[in-house]
């Protein structure tokens, strides 16, 4: 599982000397190649000690750890140390209570946060639901200082399960929290936590197809745990794609690693949150699935006029609903189609009718991609058709 370099290739672009966790993983593996013990020298045991000393005090503030940062402080003084420097303090904190009575280095060049945590799941050292806990809460912190807190927790149940971290992707997650940037660091954690690793190389780096069947194909309604994943769904509703940490655990889909683990925001990602949102919102209070294979959207309206008409004003509603989806099928672009799909799922809903949210995910991803031209086109002409054939044929 230990990755090794050159020290020139870990030193990073423009920096004159390795992280301090990069110089100790270097100093073992350097003993262990020379055919000597495999151990740490008197430099690295000494530092990490002090690192140990700089749990929960303030960056800047504990003259051991001076010699340890890289991150350099800007000429003259500055009433705030940057940002960067906090946050290497931060990491180097972590490595230490990490590396702690660790046999073998723990920093792990390429092992994500989200990485950590599946396999630490998989290591049966503790519950699926007991790992999620801990993940969310660390994703949910407010600011740097919350987040240092609970992964200052979560880092010794990582060594005692022999699981390493990469510091240097930590350093820079670190960095990033308190910014814009938060979201794409949330987005690569919990797409390394649900995917199960790198596609087939015949994969694209975007295949809905692959792996797990979608949630709501496999969602049982009268299961103990329907109530909270519905909740958890619902709560993504109008949020980031990818970065609401209590939908991790209900995505399906895969992608390379490499786009995974930037948090690339792809279009499958996109579409598979917007219809798991919706999903929820359909599937809230009903004993059976709201996943049901063939209703597109145009047979859904179609099913629904035809419902209505059997009431006072029936030809209004189904007039209504002819005009409702006639704005649907405009839609311009794929932030449009959810738009009035939102607007769509609650009339369905009441009324009991199903939407194939299969075909929803394809629709949403394909809607207005550009390698797709005609992909609208035939979804307005086929949900068109679906429409008029289920509103007049009769039961």
């Amino acid at each position: 599982m230990t990755t090794t370099s050159t020290p020139a290739a870990r030193s990073g672009r423009g920096r004159a000397r390795p992280f301090f966790w990069e110089e100790a993983a270097d100093d073992w593996h350097s003993a262990h190649e020379e055919g000597r013990r495999p151990r740490f020298s008197e430099y690295v045991t000494r530092n990490l000690r002090a690192l140990r000393e700089g749990v929960g005090r303030e960056a800047g503030t504990v003259a051991s750890l001076r010699p340890v940062h890289r991150v350099p402080l800007p000429d003259g003084g500055a009433d705030r140390l940057p940002g960067r420097y906090v946050a290497e303090h931060c990491a180097l904190t972590l490595f230490g209570l990490h590396q702690h009575a660790a046999s073998e280095p723990v920093h792990r060049p390429g092992l994500g946060l989200g990485t950590a945590g599946r396999l630490l799941h998989s290591s049966r050292a503790m519950t699926e639901a007991a790992v999620e806990r801990r993940l969310v809460a660390a994703a949910t912190a407010q600011d740097l200082n919350e987040l240092v807190q609970h992964l200052q927790r979560l880092v010794p149940l990582l060594r005692q399960a022999g699981i390493g971290l990469d510091y240097t992707r930590l350093l820079g997650e670190l960095a990033a929290w308190d910014g814009p940037g938060r979201e794409r660091v949330l987005r690569s954690w919990g797409l390394q936590y649900t995917d199960p690793g790198t596609p087939d190389k015949t994969d694209t780096a975007e295949d809905p197809d692959a792996g797990r069947a979608a949630y709501w194909v496999t969602f049982e309604p009268g299961s103990r745990e329907a109530a909270a994943e519905l909740a958890a769904l619902r709560s993504g509703t109008g949020r980031e794609p990818g970065t609401v940490a209590a939908m991790w655990p209900l995505h399906r889909t895969r992608m390379d690693s490499a786009w995974r683990n930037k948090g690339a925001l792809t279009r499958d990602l996109a579409a598979e949150h917007t219809a798991l949102t919706l999903f929820a919102r359909h599937q809230q209070g009903h004993d059976r699935r709201m996943h049901v294979t063939g209703n597109s959207p145009g047979r859904a309206c179609g099913l629904l006029a035809r419902q209505a008409a059997t009431g006072t004003e029936g030809r209004t509603t189904a007039a209504a609903l002819d005009k409702r989806l006639g704005h649907l099928l405009t839609s311009a672009d794929t932030g449009e189609l959810a738009q009035h799909l939102r607007s769509l799922v609650p009339l369905l809903h009441r009324a009991g009718i199903g939407l194939d949210y299969d075909l929803l995910r394809t629709a949403l991803r394909t809607w207005d991609d550009p390698r797709l031209p005609d992909a609208a086109s035939r979804y307005r002409q086929q949900w068109d058709r679906d429409f008029h054939t289920s509103s007049t044929t009769s039961s």
